[in-house]
């Protein structure tokens, strides 16, 4: 088995170059799994929050009905708005730098790419 440090808290673990797989801490895993949860929050009251936002913005409405409104949109979770969500790397939770058609870290992109891991992605030549 080969053992490939790519930075200081990661490891590719490749076996007869077939499968790899990257090691990461406890710590990064928890941030994917909480921006996971509030990805699906955000999914799941996406339309009442769209609802009651666009009540709250029509100035024909009584005034009552769009306080009412603003209420119940204050009543809704917090992670239950797409403002909350954030992209981060798949790989080491990193939430800045992140492609998101790979759903990885520009650093991890990179050691990946250099060591011909990702199918398809090669240096740019002109």
């Amino acid at each position: 088995m080969d053992e490939y440090v790519l930075m200081w808290h990661m490891t590719v673990c490749c076996e007869g170059g077939k499968s790899c797989e990257m090691a990461e801490p406890i710590q990064r895993e928890n941030r994917n799994i909480k921006d996971n949860h509030r990805r699906q929050l955000a999914a799941k009251y996406e339309l009442r929050r769209n609802l009651f936002k666009a009540l709250v913005r029509d100035p024909e409405l009584p005034t009552e009905m769009r306080e009412n409104a603003s209420a119940k949109l204050a009543a809704l979770p917090r992670n239950s708005s797409f403002t909350r969500v954030r992209n981060r790397c798949i790989f080491s939770g990193r939430p800045r730098g992140v492609y998101e058609v790979f759903r990885m870290s520009r650093l991890v992109f990179r050691a990946l790419a250099s060591r011909g891991m990702l199918a398809g992605v090669k240096k740019a030549s002109w």
